[in-house]
């Protein structure tokens, strides 16, 4: 997911695309053109300008095809609002460091994102992660990547708690409690960074975007989590590693409705009993949608953030001999 400054690489933006509209309106034409552009090519950035009003700036790397970015915001915001977009020339600049250099980090629970410039500024009892400038989808300052990373921090003791499992290593060989946890549509790598160095647990992390895994990889090298971080391009969980290394304990989806409906099926059955999966991407007003899309999982808890909703569902242990619902699929 996107959060208020997305993707590209450190090359010079030359052209910027703007618009004005409410905060869902921003928020959705930043989701949109991220979900279809190339993450080396753009940088998103929203800005409040007071009165309910945001401004939206798309800046390209290179001659942005206008018809299709209309073509993207008109699906976001409608006709109208595509109409008012307009585009700008600009001086050859880092746009996307530039924007991350103006960032505050962003605290949630343990959790501290911020850029490589306030990285001596990071207390020492916090967990810092450092998305460095320039770098994909996920600063930490969107609604739905904080609602994650507070869910996250509320699971940790007990996943942490959680049982044993065997290594893959020899066969029969037992350690410490081993937790099996997938992130879907990692962008940045900024949750499957988090589970990874708050939980001491490997992470496997997917994403449909190649930049977007380059960038998650690098981000976990900077991190110091390479090693437990691996991270795949696949559409949605379709990758043979996601299917090799489930059942999985703790799932994060943080992407958008479509998907999160579209990966429902298989992503149960991929699910260890006593299972969490911690959605989000959602506005509030799709929140039912998604919830009636993951049944018979039960929602655990749904916090609100910034017009996003991020819920925690469970896959519920059964009780010895009982058998599963007809239709339960799990």
């Amino acid at each position: 997911m996107t959060g208020a400054t997305t993707a590209a690489s450190g090359a010079a933006a030359t052209a910027v695309a703007r618009l004005e509209t409410d905060q869902e309106g921003a928020q959705r034409v930043a989701d949109a053109v991220a979900a279809a552009l190339p993450a080396d090519d753009i940088a998103v950035s929203l800005s409040d300008g007071g009165g309910g009003r945001w401004s939206v700036a798309i800046h390209f790397r290179g001659e942005p095809d206008r018809q299709a970015t209309r073509a993207l915001v008109t699906t976001a915001v409608g006709g109208e609002a595509a109409a008012a977009l307009r585009f700008e020339r600009l001086a050859e600049r880092d746009w996307v460091a530039a924007s991350l250099q103006a960032l505050r980090p962003v605290a949630v629970g343990r959790f501290v994102v911020h850029g490589a410039h306030d990285r001596a500024a990071i207390p020492v009892n916090r967990i810092g992660i450092e998305i460095e400038a320039a770098l994909a989808f996920g600063t930490g300052h969107h609604g739905t990547t904080r609602g994650c990373l507070a869910m996250l921090d509320r699971l940790g003791k007990a996943m942490r708690n959680s049982r044993p499992a065997p290594f893959s290593g020899k066969p029969g060989q037992v350690g410490k409690p081993l937790l099996r946890i997938l992130d879907v549509g990692t962008g940045s790598g900024v949750l499957a960074i988090a589970a990874a160095r708050s939980l001491r647990q490997r992470v496997l992390a997917t994403d449909i975007d190649a930049g977007a895994v380059r960038i998650a990889r690098a981000n976990a090298r900077l991190n110091r989590v390479g090693p437990m971080v691996a991270v795949v391009e696949a559409d949605g969980i379709a990758h043979a590693r996601v299917r090799l290394h489930g059942p999985f304990d703790l799932v994060f989806a943080n992407i958008l409705l479509g998907p999160l409906q579209r990966i429902a099926s298989p992503l149960r059955k991929l699910l260890a009993p006593g299972a969490r999966i911690v959605l989000s991407g959602v506005l509030a007003t799709q929140a039912n949608a998604a919830l009636a899309a993951y049944r018979p999982l039960a929602l655990e808890r749904r916090v609100a953030r910034d017009g996003w909703t991020t819920l925690v569902l469970v896959r519920r242990r059964r009780p010895p001999g009982a058998v599963a619902p007809r239709g339960a699929g799990l």
